[in-house]
């Protein structure tokens, strides 16, 4: 297996309260890995360590061959958190050049760049509306297009899908779906158990534990169970020391 991220001993700390404590696992390259579990169960604070932006106590991540956060991997790795990066005042195009200009593209290459993000994450209505005008959905939306001008290796996605109808939702997994089928690495975290299903592998968290590293087909066959929710359920029963 081609590892684009690997989690070794990883303990991290916030205050006295301790959110992993030797969490070891692996995210294989080219493929959708859904972080999933309840609100609280360490998912974010995963993924920041995987981008390098959280402090750790102990414990090393690698991502891409290189120690997590770092500068070789700016260009690489693209991470979109649950709050709205971008700014309020300027319109989703505006956004767009900035950030494109910030990487490093001007004239005509970041003006097809930011016309294809935009068409990519389906925006094109919105590109001349200011941000602060966007549903929370839709301003998620935008971060998304911020993460993909760069083209990157590994894209980290913290519940990408958030308030978004069906509809919408459906369309940015066949987008996930393009993107690493076009080789990208996607680490997408979810508390919605039916967004399991669409990914390549899972990791299934509580408490900062890592309870299940498995495939959705593995999940359900593992459990004898038909959808995801039920199958959650019965992986924390199943747990030492459940009711």
């Amino acid at each position: 297996m081609d590892t684009a991220v690997d989690v070794e001993a990883l303990t991290v700390r916030r205050g006295r309260a301790t959110v992993f404590s030797g969490l070891h696992l692996q995210v294989r390259s080219g493929a959708v890995t859904g972080v999933l579990g309840p609100s609280g169960c360490g998912k974010t604070t995963l993924l920041r360590s995987i981008v390098g932006v959280q402090k750790v106590a102990a414990g090393e991540v690698t991502v891409l061959g290189e120690p997590a956060g770092d500068r070789t991997l700016r260009s690489r790795v693209a991470y979109a958190t649950q709050g709205s990066a971008v700014y309020a005042d300027l319109t989703v195009r505006q956004n767009l050049r900035y950030f494109a200009a910030v990487l490093g593209l001007h004239g005509s290459a970041a003006r097809q760049v930011v016309e294809r993000t935009v068409t990519r994450v389906g925006l094109g209505e919105q590109a001349d509306r200011l941000v602060s005008g966007l549903s929370g959905g839709q301003a998620g939306r935008v971060s998304l297009a911020v993460a993909l001008l760069g083209d990157p290796q590994l894209l980290v996605l913290d519940e990408p899908t958030v308030g978004l109808d069906p509809v919408l939702r459906a369309e940015l997994w066949e987008l996930f779906r393009s993107l690493a089928d076009a080789g990208v690495t996607l680490i997408v975290s979810s508390h919605v158990m039916d967004e399991a299903l669409r990914c390549d592998r899972l990791l299934l968290l509580r408490q900062g534990q890592l309870i299940a590293d498995t495939t959705p087909d593995g999940l359900l066959s593992s459990t004898g169970t038909h959808d995801p929710e039920a199958a959650f359920l019965a992986l924390v029963r199943a747990e030492p020391g459940a009711a």
